[in-house]
């Protein structure tokens, strides 16, 4: 066990947990070099039995013999830096949750053809720039069935520390990458797409022709704008979700569950 005691903010390794903003985390330039942060013994767990690779850990030194330690347990010969609630707080600009975070090695990029290979329903997410969103439609997406993710490159980071705390780490779950390639390229992996979209073509999400698709990419647009009018165009199906009461959208993360759980795969 490596525990470290700091006592100063710049401490040597530590800048990681506070000082580098998510961009400089994520590191485009060198992908190989990413980094992200998980938040929680639960979180941190999920990961760890996902496979990825744990690098330093910040924790309460409450919480060594506590929550954290299964955590640390598990975690190898990595550094442990620990101190008072006060110091890490404001260290990383917050009260820990549960007292500990985990620094772990971003993942390269999945190729598309792989996250879909074996998959019967994605989602694509167009444009979704709200943390708490990316996390909430992880969540559904890992819960009721979706097999892959796919984002456009102007979406959030799902491994944003928001993110990944909302998620409860199901973004750790589900396959997941970016989609540099329009929307039509998917028809290419025997895909149909299905756009949810408010438009005066758009079927019921229960029109059954949805469920009997083979292979189905249901595709949710961003929170105020929805979707692209091209995107809507490009789209095999246009898609609603019948209100009531003059309602006319529901917040993207809840449409995404009622989403998920009607157009599911079905055994045959």
């Amino acid at each position: 066990m490596n525990i470290i005691e700091i006592t100063s903010l710049a401490h040597p390794g530590v800048e990681v947990f506070g000082a580098l903003t998510e961009a400089q985390l994520r590191n485009r330039l060198e992908p190989d070099k990413g980094i992200f942060i998980a938040e929680s013994p639960k979180v941190i767990s999920v990961a760890l039995d996902a496979g990825y690779q744990p690098l330093a850990l910040l924790c309460e030194r409450r919480h060594i013999e506590g929550d954290a330690a299964a955590i640390i347990a598990r975690a190898g010969d990595i550094p442990v830096y620990t101190g008072g609630r006060e110091l890490l707080a404001s260290l990383t600009g917050y009260t820990l949750t549960r007292g500990v975070l985990c620094a772990m090695r971003r993942p390269l990029p999945r190729p598309v053809d792989e996250v879909c290979r074996k998959a019967r329903r994605v989602v694509v997410i167009d444009g979704v720039v709200d943390t708490t969103n990316i996390g909430a439609i992880f969540r559904s997406a890992a819960a009721l069935g979706i097999d892959g993710v796919l984002l456009t490159p102007n979406s959030c980071d799902p491994l944003n520390r928001r993110a990944v705390r909302v998620s409860m780490g199901s973004v750790f779950l589900v396959p997941w990458t970016w989609l540099e390639a329009p929307l039509r390229s998917l028809h290419d992996l025997g895909f149909r797409t299905a756009a949810m979209a408010l438009t005066d073509n758009s079927v019921s999400i229960d029109d059954p022709r949805l469920a009997a698709e083979p292979r189905l990419a249901i595709v949710m647009g961003t929170e105020g704008d929805g979707l692209p009018c091209e995107t809507i165009a490009e789209a095999d199906y246009v898609v609603r979700i019948p209100m009531s009461h003059g309602v006319d959208s529901l917040n993207v993360a809840a449409a995404s569950a009622v989403a998920f759980w009607q157009l599911r795969a079905r055994e045959s």
